[in-house]
């Protein structure tokens, strides 16, 4: 932006193995079902508690498998747990249905997917974001299981410093769900984009509800839309927050709730998809959406392991490789300064370029 040679590095904490994980997938294959043919397979997923229609991650993960099945021109099947108890359970009977491919969402089923890999080591797997560990917490690579990642912190990044740019108040907030590294990823990169405007900007804004270099925040509890959800984003909006970020499936909807009962004129941020398209209640609320592109990965890489091109290699989603971004801004395009959005395409250059380095301990 103002100088597009230097080298700068958001890093509260150690970046975790990125290196190694490097790997994207595929283009999806031709489309078998719709040639007529029929193959033998059967793609399956396993939701988390959150659900298959909670409008975020599950849902964006179910239409991959839905695409792919349709790709294949062959019937999927489903498990969607309700709480975290069902976890072994829902992913061991899909293995009982004759799975040939099993995706699991979220970082709360890695050790689930871990024990049915272990114990079906003829059956693929691939894990929403996370990777797998032993039970003392060392990193742990099955032949059978293939992580779809996402670096959401360069995204995040983009959507802090636009939130910075059009604060009224000087105060943006956010809080998570639970404490899952999945999570606060978003969280880190939006503190460093809020950081990086007040660096380019000799601005003062504040941010609410996490402290990075601490890791330690806000957090609900869970991933429902319920009044402890409500509650805290109330507290964020009592202190002077005029935009939050709430990072964990539903509980958006309480956040735009308590933006709404007060009628205050706060702006929301969603997370994973598109939440303007696909939860429009609160579509006059949405400042941008930071995403990932869960859709298209999870169906690539159930195409390809049905054709036999699958492997253990970790996707991870980047700038780069349009896995992760930020959304339209839809109705708030008029209002916010196009010298903001100008500022915003070029630091969206200039982290798929390196001379901004955006850093989490959490960064896949």
């Amino acid at each position: 932006m103002r100088n597009t040679t230097r080298r700068t590095v958001y890093s509260g904490l150690a970046l975790v193995g990125i290196g190694a994980l490097l790997a994207g997938c595929a283009a999806p294959p031709e489309d078998e079902g719709g040639s007529g043919e029929s193959i033998d397979y059967t793609p399956c997923i396993v939701s988390d508690f959150g659900g298959f229609d909670d409008q975020s991650f599950n849902e964006s993960s179910y239409a991959g498998i839905e695409a792919a099945a349709d790709d294949l021109g062959v019937e999927f099947n489903e498990a969607e747990s309700t709480a975290e108890d069902q976890y072994a359970g829902n992913v061991s009977g899909m293995v009982d249905q004759g799975c040939d491919f099993i995706l699991t969402v979220g970082f709360a089923l890695a050790n689930a997917t871990r024990d049915a890999a272990e114990a079906n080591e003829d059956v693929n797997f691939a894990l929403i974001d996370s990777g797998l560990s032993t039970d003392d917490g060392a990193p742990l690579e099955l032949d059978n299981v293939k992580p779809i990642l996402y670096n959401t912190a360069e995204a995040a990044f983009l959507a802090g410093y636009l939130a910075a740019g059009t604060s009224e108040t000087g105060t943006v907030g956010t809080f998570g769900g639970l404490q899952f590294p999945s999570v606060t990823i978003f969280m880190d990169g939006f503190v460093d984009g809020v950081a990086y405007y007040n660096e380019e900007k000799s601005a003062d804004v504040t941010v609410l509800g996490w402290d990075k270099e601490a890791q330690d925040g806000l957090f609900t509890g869970g991933f429902e839309a319920n009044q402890t959800a409500k509650t805290t984003a109330e507290g964020l909006l009592d202190q002077g927050a005029d935009v939050l970020l709430p990072v964990g499936g539903p509980i958006f909807i309480s956040a735009g709730e308590a933006i709404r009962d007060r009628d205050d004129s706060a702006a929301l941020i969603g997370v994973d998809s598109d939440l303007f398209l696909t939860a429009p209640d609160f579509s006059d609320l949405y400042l941008t959406s930071i995403l990932k592109q869960m859709t298209d990965a999870v169906e690539e890489v159930a195409v390809g392991a049905a054709e036999g091109d699958f492997d253990a290699a970790p996707y991870v989603g980047t700038l780069e490789n349009g896995g992760v971004d930020i959304a339209p801004l839809h109705d708030f395009e008029s209002t916010v300064d196009e010298e903001l959005l100008t500022e915003i395409d070029e630091i969206r250059e200039q982290i798929i370029s390196g001379d901004i380095v955006v850093e989490s301990v959490s960064t896949p």
